[in-house]
């Protein structure tokens, strides 16, 4: 993906209403230090147009990233950060929910996992909401430069049989300090998430 032209369209809060968008939509889960807005400025091409925060938690809100016009970038609020109050927790995850139930362009939702460890009781609680959804996660493995190359499949296994993934499921160990893993993200994306919008149109045409 060649990225041409960015735009932060549509912030979404707890009380606002969700867009209806009229092009296909990615969206990214991940708890709340697990390196989000790293992926996405990584998958934008930019160093800080997705706000990285040194307080985990901070992401409240559902961003849309419009990109070239053709698609969107979706950031969802990220979870399991300790400090939050209980209600907004709650907001939180209903907010997502909403997301989810309502969206008709929402066409794949990606799953960021700490490659490091073992994922967690709320990691595998959004896995297991999202397949409920109705949509098969791919997971992005993040910070791949924090293990040695050596312990990279050992530690997808662990991802895996942590998650318990739905048999081929596709996971991608990805790095923001080198960027290794944006190019197969991308790849996955316009191979199986944008092409069908296309033929679909000139299918419609």
């Amino acid at each position: 993906m060649i990225i041409r032209n960015i735009n932060l369209e549509t912030v979404c809060g707890i009380t606002s209403k969700l867009p209806e968008n009229d092009k296909p939509e990615i969206a990214f889960a991940g708890k709340s230090n697990v390196g989000k807005s790293s992926l996405i400025n990584a998958l934008m091409n930019r160093k800080s147009y997705a706000r990285i925060s040194a307080t985990p938690g901070k992401t409240q809100t559902i961003n849309f990233y419009n990109i070239n016009e053709e698609m969107y970038l979706v950031d969802l609020p990220g979870y399991g950060y300790a400090k939050v109050s209980e209600k907004e927790k709650i907001q939180w995850g209903k907010l997502i929910e909403k997301y989810l139930h309502t969206s008709k362009q929402l066409r794949a939702v990606f799953l960021l996992i700490d490659i490091r460890h073992e994922p967690s009781a709320n990691d595998k609680m959004m896995y297991q909401w999202i397949v409920d959804q109705g949509y098969n996660p791919i997971i992005i493995a993040t910070k791949l430069d924090k293990i040695k190359r050596s312990q990279v499949q050992k530690h997808v296994k662990m991802i895996k049989e942590g998650l318990q993934l739905v048999p081929g499921t596709t996971v991608i160990p990805f790095s923001s300090e080198t960027k290794q893993g944006r190019d197969e993200i991308w790849d996955l994306v316009e191979r199986e998430f944008l092409n069908d919008e296309e033929t679909l149109q000139e299918t419609e045409n």
